[in-house]
């Protein structure tokens, strides 16, 4: 698997009050990643950016809600999260802060 492709799997954190919920009870970290984007390349990119052991993912298809724009009727895009289970004695820290 090339480098360039690792790094273009992931899009970025999925900050929600559900995710944050998960990362508190679960060590489980929300990310939405590409629409082609696989369970083996989520956890190489995870591993190789934030340097952690990740012991298993999940991924889910998130389907956009339809929405009006005044008279007409609109659709937010499709995307795709991936749940990320550390091993335990890792975290990410996503403020920067040690």
């Amino acid at each position: 698997m090339n480098q360039e492709r690792l790094l273009k799997v992931l899009r970025g954190a999925h900050v929600t009050e559900k995710s944050t919920l998960a990362a508190d009870a679960a060590r489980q970290f929300v990310f939405r990643v590409d629409r082609s984007a696989t369970k083996p390349e989520v956890k190489r990119a995870v591993e190789q950016l934030f340097e952690v052991e990740v012991e298993r993912v999940q991924m889910v298809n998130v389907k956009g809600k339809a929405k009006r724009f005044g008279r007409t009727l609109g659709k937010r895009s499709d995307f795709k999260k991936a749940y990320v289970r550390l091993k335990p004695g890792h975290d990410i820290n996503f403020a920067g802060a040690e």
